[in-house]
């Protein structure tokens, strides 16, 4: 009878920072050795956040995991440090290094090229610039060897493969004519070195990695502040005693005092207290929530005034927040980028470039006659030396510099080449509704007094109602009633109101000059309103419900006028004495001056716009029909944001979320291209690829045109560095010499690789004098 193998039951799943991969090449190599270890089930890299996840059995350890990829050349970091934590020192220490190596390399590049472009006949220059170059491609360029080296080890090609093999030809061509620059002069050829090019060669690409690893070393800033938001300690009731405990701490269903401005440490259920919450991590809206007994406080809201007690209902990994870090991780690495199209040019270019330099070697040595080894060398140097990736390097770099320059100078600030590339292929959008298409502060913008009231002294222009209409607010300098002006003691109730729509009547108020009178009592209502007395008369400020608990008669007109304003999503105040409703306030988030015209423009070049709010379904209609949006979604969380762009990527949509709050920094972080409004969260803009410093809309399409623009000039450079290779490259090999004799110089190759780089740089900076 066969027995079956049984594979050990008991497995462990980890995510391990891995050292050692510099291209999309490398990620697959460590993928491949390690589906071929022994005792790994499954294994999944990362090279966007330089992280492998790994599922193993009791064969193996994590020790086994790193010694099996130490074997090539990679290795995974074991520590008891969280993965992002340890991930984001890696990428600071690699940025650290490659800003070093940089640097080196230009300052002895530096005299290299003097020497080379003007005293190219001094005899001691030779060596002073062979001394220069060795510590530059040697030790400040090792990586390019190392990194070619790998690359042939697995039988690849990419552009590490070109620097190492056009530079250390050059080298060992320069040095062997320093050392023996008879053997040339016997031939009747004068000797040339080509140091400058080679180190120019590694400095310039160095440069383009250094750019590289900043914004790798930058990209966890939003997680570290989304960690933030959750309280390192928190206070426990136990036994009516309070006491300080760590966040890891807590059980479920541990009592949990939270004091005035503290953040809540986890998810749970207020069981005594009353106060205000400010969840606009969660819902985007500034407004804060009123909270009471039975009602759910999420972990990083920030408790406004009162305190309250709360049972802890999900702790740790449960909670949202949790959930909210972790997904805009997902998200972030599931973008692992393609490999940019010089990489995918270079791994055919390369060994193209490689085997036309043998064949010109072969054929030379074939007909060459009796300077055959000299003309041979000669022209299999020259085309490696031409072929020298500087143009093809520079060709992306120099466009996204400059597109990234441009865009600065429109207030729009790009953090990432990817996204700029991207960005002409936007066809959906996603725009966030408070602080994105609306300005993201309460309002007071409509007043109505009752019309038998005698207290009126600040009221609307006659038919106001459109947006634009209400900003026309103004005082009317009527007869003050008896016994004091009712717009005064409105102000005075407000003032002394915790709730946060009586900031926006109070700024409002005292912007058209309102001084407050001195109140004889006052009293907070909790879920209604306030109330005070003045000279002996009690005044109300609050909703309906508190009017109609009072007994406070309200005239149909405040009522009808009530209503209307509701539908138009303005939230309605109350201000009454103790018989009668004297008038009505309407606050509401102002859609901002250029949302519906930058809105239409999006449209016109074809690009559908959605809009996704944590607001009510009537407020968002609202605001979606003032700005010509057919496409809406209201009361959305965090989670909801992100499927809809998933659910619109499925659609092979090239999806942009624009965003201001840490609501909308997981779907940022999932979609294609994210864009944060310049006054948002720290958190949403480093999410973000591109800021718009100004939180102007209309910056938006000006951003696409910016792409266009840029990706445009990427692809001309591209031309015109292939289009120079196409003709260089035969020349260097020498097909004008059976026609006039023509054999081109190493030296002039090295001048015409310049001349193909100068010419790219030109094309670039041409992007500067376009109009977005």
């Amino acid at each position: 009878m066969e027995t079956a193998t049984t594979i050990p039951q008991k497995t462990h799943k980890q995510t391990f920072p891995v050292t050692g991969m510099t291209c999309a090449a490398c990620a697959s190599s460590v993928e491949t050795i390690l589906q071929y270890t022994d005792g790994v089930h499954a294994v999944s890299v990362n090279f966007a956040t330089n992280t492998v996840q790994v599922e193993w059995d009791e064969r193996l350890t994590p020790e086994g995991i790193n010694a099996a990829l130490q074997d090539v050349g990679y290795g995974i970091i074991i520590s008891e440090k969280a993965v992002s934590e340890t991930v984001q020192e890696e990428q600071a220490k690699k940025y650290q290094e490659v800003k070093a190596r940089t640097i080196g390399a230009g300052l002895l590049t530096l005299p290299v090229f003097v020497i080379g472009m003007f005293f190219m006949d001094w005899e001691a220059g030779r060596w002073i610039s062979m001394a220069l170059s060795i510590p530059v491609l040697f030790y400040f360029g090792r990586h390019f060897y190392v990194n070619a080296w790998k690359q042939a080890r697995h039988r690849k090609a990419n552009m590490d493969t070109l620097v190492a093999l056009s530079t250390g030809i050059a080298f060992l061509f320069s040095a062997f004519n320093t050392f023996f620059p008879e053997f040339w002069h016997a031939q009747g050829i004068h000797p040339h070195v080509y140091y400058e090019a080679a180190t120019v060669i590694v400095v310039f690409i160095s440069f383009g990695k250094m750019l590289e690893e900043r914004a790798k070393s930058q990209t966890g800033t939003a997680l570290k502040k989304l960690i933030g938001l959750q309280p390192k300690t928190l206070t426990l009731i136990q036994n009516g005693q309070t006491q300080e405990i760590k966040i890891e701490e807590v059980q479920l269903g541990d009592r949990i005092l939270i004091k005035p401005g503290e953040k809540i440490p986890v998810d749970g259920i207020v069981e005594a207290g009353s106060s205000y919450i400010d969840e606009s991590m969660i819902s985007g809206e500034p407004v804060p929530v009123e909270k009471k007994a039975g009602d759910k406080v999420f972990a990083g809201t920030i408790n406004q005034k009162g305190s309250l007690e709360i049972l802890a209902e999900k702790v740790g990994a449960a909670t949202l927040l949790s959930q909210i870090i972790q997904r805009v991780q997902e998200a972030q690495g599931s973008k692992a980028p393609v490999q940019k199209l010089v990489d995918k040019i270079a791994g055919i270019f390369v060994p193209v470039v490689i085997g036309i330099a043998l064949v010109t070697f072969s054929v030379w040595m074939l007909l060459g006659g009796e300077n055959a080894f000299s003309h041979a060398l000669l022209a299999a140097v020259s085309v490696l030396v031409i072929a020298c990736p500087c143009a093809l390097g520079l060709a992306t770099p120099t466009a996204i510099m400059v597109g990234v320059g441009k865009g600065a100078e429109n207030q729009i600030l790009i953090r990432d080449a990817e996204s700029l590339e991207l960005g002409h292929k936007v066809n959906a959008i996603i725009l966030d509704k408070t602080g994105t298409i609306t300005a993201g502060k309460p309002t007071v913008v409509s007043l109505q007094w009752s019309v038998d009231s005698d207290q009126s002294s600040l009221r609307l222009p006659a038919a106001a109602g459109t947006s634009l209409e209400r900003s026309n607010l103004s005082i009317e300098n009527t007869s003050p009633p008896s016994g004091g002006c009712g717009v005064e003691i409105l102000l005075s109730l407000e003032s002394k109101s915790e709730h946060p729509l009586a900031e926006a009547v109070v700024k409002f108020l005292k912007e058209k000059g309102i001084q407050s009178v001195e109140l004889e009592s006052f009293e907070s209502i909790t879920a209604r309103g306030v109330k005070g007395k003045f000279e002996g008369k009690t005044y109300f400020v609050g909703n309906a419900k508190l009017l109609r608990e009072n007994g406070i008669s309200i005239p149909t007109e405040l009522e009808s006028e009530a209503k209307s304003w509701s539908e138009k999503a303005q939230t309605v105040i109350w201000f009454a004495d103790e018989e009668n409703a004297l008038a009505i306030l309407g606050i509401q988030d102002q859609i901002k001056p250029s949302s519906k015209l930058a809105i239409e423009k999006l449209q016109n070049t074809g690009v559908e716009v959605f809009m996704l709010t944590g607001d009510n379904q009537q407020t968002a209609k609202s605001v979606a029909d003032e700005v010509g949006i057919d496409h809406f979604k209201a009361e959305v969380m965090p989670s909801d944001k992100s499927d809809f762009v998933k659910s619109l990527q499925d659609k092979d949509k090239v999806v942009a979320m624009v965003g201001d709050g840490i609501n909308d920094s997981e779907a940022m972080a999932q979609a294609d291209v994210s864009i944060a409004m310049g006054h948002g969260s720290d958190i949403a803009m480093d999410v973000a690829k591109i800021t718009l410093i100004t939180s102007d809309l209309e910056k938006i399409p000006q951003a696409f045109r910016l792409s266009h623009l840029t990706v445009n000039g990427v692809k001309q450079n591209l031309f015109w560095a292939f289009i120079y290779n196409v003709i260089g490259i035969p020349i260097a090999a020498g097909v004008l010499y059976p026609i006039n004799g023509f054999l081109l110089d190493p030296m002039i190759a090295g001048a015409a690789m310049a001349f193909s780089s100068v010419s790219v740089v030109m094309n670039s900076l041409r992007l500067k004098n376009l109009k977005i």
